[in-house]
């Protein structure tokens, strides 16, 4: 009887562990991803290694804005598993809570490397794209801020002491005009930027491989 009891105990607890992590596909596919996370984090107490359950307790959290916790999931599911597609589409999930965070160097990087495990993967493709666009966009403007402050710096440096006993308008002009119109060119700049992003935002609503596509049924 114990030998029995022995050999039946695991096949018990895996369709324990199943029905867990269906309840928890339930739960998700009704949005209810707080609950779907709990049932999650159930299966994979009493089966620490389910690759579906950290698939789908990843993207709980995600779909939550946890993309922290979200990405450490992922990242040590990534590291663990050895079937190449399955790293991929880790290290792909990686990508999105960048993405979501606007952490385009690293969602580049995740991506790469997702591709490096899955070359022909188009939704990844699409998505490493677009973070390299948004990482180009940042770095332009992270220089042209750069350079509006050092010509900034430099006006001021150069600028004059007005003289106190002056009262002639006309002979003390304000020192601020070329500043004044550094803002304005910069705030042009911010503005064009931003109206790109919402047109590469726009086009990555009508892609597949939109930032919140996660693999949950993986």
């Amino acid at each position: 009887m114990l030998a029995a009891a022995t050999l039946l105990l695991p096949v018990a607890m895996h369709a324990q562990v199943g029905r867990m992590l269906k309840k928890g596909n339930e739960l998700y596919d009704e949005q209810k991803y707080s609950d779907a996370t709990a049932s999650y984090m159930k299966a994979l107490q009493k089966d620490p290694n389910n690759v579906a359950g950290m698939f789908n307790l990843g993207n709980a959290l995600y779909q939550q804005k946890q993309y922290d916790s979200s990405r450490k999931v992922m990242a040590s599911l990534a590291n663990a598993i050895k079937d190449k597609q399955g790293a991929a589409s880790a290290n792909y999930n990686i990508g999105n809570t960048y993405m979501a965070q606007k952490k385009w160097q690293e969602a580049v990087d995740a991506y790469k490397q997702s591709l490096r495990n899955n070359p022909e993967d188009t939704d990844a493709k699409y998505n490493l794209s677009y973070a390299e666009q948004m990482l180009k966009q940042q770095q332009n403007k992270q220089k042209q801020d750069s350079k509006d402050q050092k010509n900034k710096d430099q006006q001021q440096k150069d600028q004059k002491p007005q003289d106190k006993d002056t009262k002639d308008d006309k002979n003390n002009p304000p020192q601020d005009d070329k500043n004044k119109m550094s803002k304005q060119e910069a705030d042009r700049m911010l503005n064009a930027l931003q109206q790109q992003e919402k047109k590469l935002q726009d086009k990555m609503k009508k892609g597949k491989g939109i930032p919140a596509k996660m693999d949950k049924d993986w």
